[in-house]
């Protein structure tokens, strides 16, 4: 387990904590705080043993919370990508947004999606695309500026990366589906 805590290997999270006597603070094996003495430190398997034992939640990873301390970024970065996604996005114009470098903002956003905020952009787009092949009359050109992207090429390219066919199939195939 000592292991686990020096090498911050969140395949561990939630399976042990660990308890600082000095400190009465426990953690998630991935905490990035500075770690402790070895003579210092105990183990423990169950959350409300660990509490029982006195020991309070670090505020840095905050274990007692089920999920992954940096969600509130990523749903807020989703947020962004959802409402912005007509618009040219840089990934600069998000991490103003939710208070982080860039460099920062993707290394997270890509931890805990394993996407990239452009990646997700383009899902994104992608489906709004699709939503419109599907339910309007609009040309190709119109659906690829109306979906977000700003140039017909990179539209077909992505459609077709996600898709496994160019819109003009997709819209065919729907067609062919309802009718």
């Amino acid at each position: 387990m000592w292991e686990k805590i020096i090498a911050c290997d969140r395949k561990y999270d939630g399976l042990f904590f660990t308890a600082v006597k000095t400190t009465k603070i426990y953690c998630r094996p991935s905490c990035r705080s500075r770690k402790p003495k070895k003579v210092n430190v105990a183990f423990y398997y169950d959350i409300d043993e660990v509490e029982a034992a006195g020991f309070r939640p670090c505020k840095r990873c905050r274990p007692e919370v089920e999920h992954s301390p940096h969600i509130e970024v990523v749903q807020n970065s989703v947020s962004f990508l959802v409402n912005h996604y007509k618009q040219n996005v840089a990934l600069k114009d998000i991490a103003d947004y939710v208070g982080l470098s860039p460099y920062y903002l993707e290394r997270i956003f890509k931890q805990e999606t394993a996407e990239t905020p452009r990646m997700y952009l383009e899902k994104i787009r992608v489906d709004k695309a699709a939503h419109l092949l599907k339910s309007t009359k609009l040309s190709n050109l119109e659906i690829c500026y109306e979906a977000g992207f700003q140039s017909p090429s990179n539209f077909y390219k992505v459609f077709r990366s996600q898709h496994n066919c160019s819109p003009s199939q997709y819209r065919k195939e729907c067609r062919h589906e309802l009718g």
